[in-house]
């Protein structure tokens, strides 16, 4: 459906820009949660006593949280309409970031860290949800680029943000500011958030048919392809961030400062990427606009392991590593737009379950880049590089996967 058959008159003409601004900032509280910690990763260690290289970890449960509750929450978006499990999720998070910030054990820490993760997954699934029930296509595809471009602020600041913060107070102060934007975040969807889906179109689903349900939507070719191509380019995102902390602040001598501005960079190339992606839909094929992101990726990640390994990205030449990032990153800003609403065009009444499938693999896999990026030899760039590289492959993979889908879906339909 094109329009939300709760509201067909509200939302005839797509997503009111307030509304945009208001999911894109409640889908802002995961780059929020993940990146506005980054600067703060020694003090974690050293206050919390879990080692060096223990707050990757903390990472880590973070987005195993995302992966695990994203899974639960499609379903429950289904059966509840997208309103309730949005606010319930977020009362989660709020409480979850407040634990964090009070906890003096790690373990614990971890523990918050997941159940946080947990309810703040409904702010990553339902949201892409709600912009199936009002707009498929193009449309679809041009609301999704806004609000892109509205969550995609967050990454921006995010890291300024902790740097910030850790010049006027402690790291529990960051977790105190997310508990807040939540707070603030569930008493505008309250106000204004009209819920998108019918409850003629709710489904009651018992548990073994949830199952089913995933199992359907995954077996589905143009889901499963276009869905792949997603993951791995949150598996490329992930990589980079998993590896930020240690690369910009050991090998190439960042200061917290200089560390979020290239945060700030690096987030406006994928912001931009997807603002031109967001016009272009109207001119080219969205496969099209996908392949090309692809290919740009493949090219600048294979510079990207050459020169690593030649040494050539250390401390002497710091800003071409960060180039070359931000290539990396701008070419994602067409392939996640564009692959999500693609993924979804054929799971109209399901939305939420397909969602949060897509989500759950994102995740999923995004969590073993991190432990990939942590365990890889070579030192200096190399770990960012051949993590990043592993996830641009993935997608070239996942594409010719895609391709052939489509050359048996049209083979078929001459026949």
């Amino acid at each position: 459906m094109t329009t939300s058959s709760a509201h067909p008159a509200f939302f005839k003409n797509g997503l009111p820009l307030r509304l945009i601004l208001l999911l894109g900032l409640v889908t802002a509280i995961g780059p929020l949660a993940t990146d506005m910690y980054l600067p703060a990763f020694p003090d974690v260690e050293q206050d919390l006593g879990g080692g060096a290289g223990s707050a990757q970890f903390t990472l880590g449960a973070w987005f195993l949280g995302l992966a695990f509750g994203q899974f639960s929450q499609g379903p429950l978006s289904d059966r509840f309409g997208r309103k309730a499990p949005l606010i319930i999720g977020l009362a989660v998070f709020a409480v979850a970031s407040a634990m964090c910030a009070v906890v003096r054990d790690y373990h614990l820490f971890c523990i918050m860290r997941f159940i946080g993760a947990f309810g703040g997954s409904a702010s990553a699934v339902i949201p892409r949800a709600i912009v199936r029930d009002v707009a498929t296509g193009k449309k679809g595809a041009h609301i999704m680029a806004q609000l892109t471009l509205v969550f995609g602020v967050m990454p921006v600041l995010a890291p300024s943000m902790g740097s910030l913060v850790l010049k006027f107070g402690n790291w529990r102060w960051i977790f105190w500011s997310g508990t807040l934007y939540a707070i603030l975040g569930m008493v505008g969807i309250i106000c204004m958030l009209p819920d998108t889906l019918s409850p003629a179109y709710r489904m009651r689903l018992a548990p073994f048919e949830i199952f089913t349900r995933y199992r359907a939507i995954l077996r589905e070719p143009v889901f499963l392809s276009n869905a792949l191509i997603t993951t791995f380019s949150t598996f490329v995102m992930f990589a980079y961030l998993g590896s930020a902390p240690v690369l910009f602040e050991q090998v190439l001598h960042f200061s917290p400062s200089a560390f979020g501005m290239f945060f700030g960079v690096n987030a406006a190339a994928f912001i931009l990427g997807t603002q031109i992606n967001g016009r272009l839909v109207h001119r080219f094929a969205m496969p099209t606009l996908l392949e090309a992101a692809i290919v740009w990726a493949l090219v600048v990640g294979g510079i990207f392991v050459v020169v690593a390994c030649s040494g050539w990205t250390g401390f002497a030449h710091p800003w071409l590593t960060c180039g070359l990032i931000t290539c990396i990153t701008g070419a994602l800003g067409f392939i996640g737009p564009n692959g999500t609403v693609m993924a979804f065009s054929r799971h109209a009444h399901q939305a939420g379950s397909a969602s949060a499938l897509l989500g759950t693999m994102q995740f999923s896999l995004g969590s073993l880049s991190s432990v990939l990026v942590g365990i890889l030899p070579g030192g200096g760039a190399i770990p960012t590089a051949i993590g990043m590289m592993t996830g641009v492959i993935g997608m070239v993979c996942a594409n010719i996967l895609r391709r052939r889908h489509t050359d048996q879906a049209e083979h078929e339909h001459e026949g």
